[in-house]
């Protein structure tokens, strides 16, 4: 079995595991692209990555990049080309403490510990 995203007007609107020729068939209708659950940001375990990440609802599937973008989470960040995924303009803070990111600011904020 293998996951698969309808796709409509560009967005993901469903993913479903299901038998290649099951989706071959049209039971399911049209506009289905397969995915795999193990890619993320175009590496997969194995080493044979699907289009960049797998799919989640309100995604965008790209033809041009054949890759599934997730939603864009604040208006400054910016795609990563290689892996299709958004980043922010600055860098999160490598050290022990926690980060939320304040668009406003346009920077990485401490999450207060309790």
């Amino acid at each position: 079995m293998s996951h698969f995203a309808q796709v409509e007007n560009g967005i993901v609107t469903q993913v479903i595991v299901a038998e290649q020729d099951v989706i071959d068939s049209g039971l399911f209708g049209t506009g289905w692209v397969q995915t795999s659950y193990n890619t993320h940001g175009g590496q997969h375990p194995e080493g044979r990555p699907l289009r960049k990440n797998y799919a989640g609802i309100g995604y965008t599937y790209d033809a041009g990049r054949d890759a599934f973008i997730p939603p864009k989470p604040f208006a400054s960040w910016l795609l990563n080309e290689e892996t299709c995924l958004w980043s922010a303009p600055t860098p999160m803070p490598i050290d022990e403490k926690r980060y939320s990111w304040n668009e406003e600011q346009l920077a990485w904020i401490e999450i207060p510990t309790i």
